[in-house]
């Protein structure tokens, strides 16, 4: 059976191009959304996948419409696959039930993994590079090493508790205890 996915981004748009082009693929069911691609949260995508069984094949009008991301695309159709469920773009004209449509679909895994090999290589380089200039990574401490010594000196007072000293540096208890931690360890 072949199962549609139609979807525009905003509320303005209309599916109408997209449907017109999946019935006459001969689509039995088509599932429509009108959700913009970077939400994470796309029902109507959750309950197509999930109505899909063994044999059947998901249609899409263009692979945008599936998936936010390459590497998205190629775990949704990874899935599809290991439950045999085909895969077809009618813009693109890729069709996972026939040999050369997993080639251009293994290829484009192949290219999602050259790519995500690529910025961890690049996060990596940069992140040395800025080692060697002298700079930390994460956030700057929100208390400095005098306020953390101001502190220390505060709750040397019997009467002082953490939380009061932490609400004078307004700064959670967390935070206070892992900068006295700090200055404990250096």
């Amino acid at each position: 059976m072949l199962i549609g996915y139609a979807r525009v981004s905003t509320q303005d748009q209309t599916p109408d191009l997209q449907l017109d082009a999946l019935r006459e693929a001969g689509c039995e069911d088509v599932f429509q959304e009108k959700i913009t691609g970077t939400s994470r949260d796309r029902p109507e995508l959750a309950l197509c996948l999930r109505s899909l069984r063994k044999g059947d094949t998901l249609v899409v009008w263009k692979l945008d419409r599936l998936a936010r991301s390459l590497k998205d695309l190629v775990a949704i159709i990874h899935d599809l696959q290991g439950r045999d469920i085909g895969f077809k773009s009618l813009t693109e004209a890729i069709d996972t039930t026939s040999p050369s449509g997993r080639l251009v679909f293994h290829i484009f895994g192949a290219l999602a993994e050259f790519e995500h090999s690529l910025i961890r290589e690049r996060t990596l380089a940069g992140l040395q590079a800025a080692r060697a200039r002298g700079r930390k990574g994460g956030r700057k401490p929100k208390l400095s090493d005098a306020d953390i010594k101001k502190a220390a000196a505060m709750l040397l007072d019997p009467y002082m508790t953490k939380k009061e000293v932490a609400e004078h540096f307004k700064v959670s208890r967390t935070t206070l205890n892992s900068a006295l931690a700090r200055l404990k360890n250096s």
